[in-house]
Parts: structure tokens; C-alpha cells; sequence
């Protein structure tokens, strides 16, 4: 019942959805905390002068963080109607996304990736305006300018740039080198404009030492964290499940559709390859990894034609986030 309601497009969604944020993230607001950073992580350029103002007060670092995920919850609402990506108007990406995000308990506080989620799901809204264009250049430009200040919030997430470069030649009609000349000058220009700010300042290589430090500091082994574990295996039964879903409808989607989700998934495979290959990434980068994820999961709860099967695993996925939270 509760997910019949959620994938409706009844106006009394745009109170629900906050509203279950409110509750997923309720002890935290309560009882607020700060993230344990390791050196290097809360130094990013862009980062590091919203950390010091809010430093002490720990109330704040909650509330940031969480309009920042309302905000991106109505931007991918925003995003699926302008480009029709599931194809049927619902409201099922945004409490989706803030299920699945929420279910990161240990991340209910100020983080970076929060900041640079928000960036990269603008770079892949202005990505997906190079469909069918012939010379997109705008879209080009400003999806790698978005992704470049994304990266220094959190850095690791410079990772995906190559998913933006290939998912540019497979939205343009017409591929020309032009276009990710144009891309890759937009994600460069934010990190030229830093450091000529550090050079200027005498900073560069405290700058470039915090650079190394975002990628070989190790941190924290997930495995030692079963609930999570839990939650991410959960999470990989439906990112299966959807895939087929996904795989079965192919045929039948629109060349726009596809096209979307092909993207989709490179920067989902890109921000996977991040957590797998550098040594500081970990549990936060699924932050960014569930923008893809709930576009994935939500085609597949709308078009399941099961309705006790979708019921079912949505109640299990809101249940696990539930349990998460309490045993925060």
C-alpha cells in the first residue's frame, strides 16, 4: 500500500517524502553527532570553510546535510519529468532516494560527498541536454564544469570523469572531438581556479598534500560493519533484480530511455570503480552511487507488474533502513 502511494503523483507526495526523511533521520536530529574525518578529508578546498563554520554546531551539520537531499530528491523529480526517464509520471525517485541514502546511518551528519553529490546530479541533469544535439557544447561544458567542482568537495569522485566523457558520445547525435575538448575544459577550470587561489596564497603544497591525502589514506574496512554489509547485499539483490527488469524492457524503450540509462550506469560503474580502486573511498561514495541506483530501482518498482512482490520488497528495504538508524 504504501509503495502504491509513493509511485502516485498526487501532490500530497511533495509533504510525504519529507516528512519519511524527517523520520529516517530523526535520532540524528535528536542526539546530533559529527563524522570522524581522517587527515586530508574535511580540507578539500571547497569544503573546508563550510566545515569550520559549522564545527561547533553540531545541530547544523544535521540539518545541511538533509536539505541537501531533499534538494536533490525534487531535482530528480525535476529530472524525470523533464526527460521522461521511466516514462510515466511518478513520484517514486524521490522518497526512493531518500530511503536508499538514508539507510547510510553512520553518514546522518556533514559530509562532503553530500555537497559533491549535489554538483554531480546537476553535471548529469546538463549531460543529458546533449541528446540528439549536434554541437552540444553548452551541455558538454557545463556537465564537466559541475563534475570539476564536485571533485573538489570530494575529491575521489573525479573518478567518474571518463562516464561523463563516454556518456557525452553516446547522448550527441553526431560525436566530434570538439565536444570533449569542451567537457574536459569545463571539469579542469574549477582546479585551475583553485590553484591559482592556493599559488596566489603561498598554499600549494598543503593544496596538493591534501589532493594525495583524499586518495591514499586508507580508511576504515567496511567488513567489520555487518548491518551495512547487510543493507549493501539487500541493495545488490535489487540492483540485480532491476537490471533484468531493465534488460527485459530494452527492446521496448525509447532511444532517449536507453540512452539515459546506459549513462546511468557508467557513472554508476565509474563511482563503483572509485570504492573498489582508491584506498580512502568508502561507504560515503554510495551517497553519489544511489543518484543512478534509484532511477534503477524505481523503473523497476513502477513497472513490476507483481504488486505483493513490490510491496514486499520495498516493505523490506524501508524495514532494513529502519533497523540501520536504530542500531546507529
Amino acid at each position: 500500500m504504501l509503495l502504491r502511494t509513493l509511485k502516485s503523483n498526487r501532490a500530497v507526495n511533495f509533504f510525504l517524502f519529507p516528512f519519511l526523511g524527517i523520520l529516517f533521520w530523526l535520532k540524528s536530529l535528536i542526539y546530533p553527532r559529527t563524522y570522524t574525518f581522517y587527515n586530508g578529508e574535511a580540507d578539500n578546498i571547497l569544503y573546508k570553510p563550510i566545515h569550520n563554520l559549522t564545527i561547533e554546531i553540531p545541530i547544523l551539520q544535521i540539518i545541511i546535510p538533509f536539505i541537501l537531499i531533499i534538494g536533490m530528491a525534487l531535482i530528480m523529480l525535476q529530472l524525470n519529468n523533464k526527460y521522461n526517464i521511466i516514462r510515466i509520471r511518478t513520484m517514486l525517485p524521490a522518497p526512493l532516494f531518500i530511503l536508499i541514502v538514508s539507510g547510510f546511518s553512520d553518514l546522518h551528519t556533514m559530509h562532503p560527498v553530500y555537497f559533491a553529490a549535489f554538483f554531480v546530479l546537476l553535471a548529469i541533469y546538463r549531460l543529458f541536454s546533449a541528446f540528439d544535439e549536434v554541437k552540444p557544447y553548452s551541455p558538454a561544458f557545463d556537465s564537466g564544469f559541475f563534475l570539476g567542482v564536485a571533485s573538489l568537495f570530494y575529491f575521489n569522485v573525479f573518478l567518474s570523469f571518463p562516464a561523463f566523457l563516454i556518456g557525452l558520445a553516446v547522448l550527441s547525435r553526431e560525436p566530434k572531438w570538439r565536444e570533449f575538448i569542451v567537457n574536459a575544459v569545463g571539469f579542469f577550470l574549477p582546479f585551475i581556479f583553485a590553484f591559482s587561489y592556493v599559488f596566489i596564497l603561498g598554499k600549494t603544497p598543503a593544496f596538493l598534500e591534501t589532493l594525495e591525502m583524499n586518495i591514499l589514506t586508507p580508511v576504515v574496512n567496511i567488513k567489520s560493519k555487518l548491518p551495512v554489509l547487510v543493507y549493501l547485499g539487500f541493495l545488490l539483490v535489487l540492483i540485480l533484480l532491476g537490471s533484468l527488469k531493465l534488460l527485459h524492457q530494452y527492446d521496448t524503450k525509447k532511444v532517449s530511455t536507453r540512452k539515459y540509462f546506459i549513462v546511468l550506469f557508467l557513472v554508476f560503474l565509474f563511482l563503483l570503480a572509485s570504492f573498489l580502486l582508491i584506498p580512502s573511498t568508502s561507504i560515503e561514495i554510495f551517497v553519489i552511487a544511489a543518484i543512478p541506483l534509484t532511477f534503477l530501482l524505481a523503473n523497476f518498482f513502477v513497472f513490476l507488474k507483481s504488486r505483493f512482490w513490490g510491496e514486499f520488497l520495498f516493505s523490506l528495504l524501508l524495514i532494513s533502513v529502519i533497523i540501520l538508524e536504530i542500531l546507529a
